[in-house]
């Protein structure tokens, strides 16, 4: 999950950062569209309470939303969370964006 958008939107790093500000808005340049984006970003609205169990998944070769992005957001909810609720996070090291590819790897990861 794309869950810490303000972060990657500053990360001028990223080759999908620069290209994606005209739809996402450049919190770099912009005060208002920095407090915007913090607004909804996931990773930015984790605070002590209760959370439901959580699964987050990622591809290690992903190179629209980074491994470390789910990672990190369950690292900060299990830090926060008030609750014995699980927060469990899968990297598939031989995925990208979309899962495993292959004409049946796909399919295998899913059942």
């Amino acid at each position: 999950p794309f869950v810490d958008v303000l972060n990657t939107m500053c990360d001028t790093t990223l080759p999908l950062t620069p290209p994606e500000w005209p739809e996402w808005g450049n919190p770099i340049e912009s005060k208002s569209e920095y407090d915007y984006i913090a607004s909804y970003s996931p990773y930015d609205q984790i605070t002590k309470r209760n959370y439901p169990h959580v699964l987050a998944t990622g591809g290690l070769t992903d190179p629209r939303v980074t491994y470390w992005e789910p990672a990190k957001w369950i690292a900060a909810i299990r830090k926060l969370r008030t609750d014995d609720g699980m927060s469990l996070c899968k990297i598939n090291m031989g995925a990208g964006h979309a899962g495993k590819s292959g004409r049946f790897d796909r399919l295998e990861e899913v059942a």
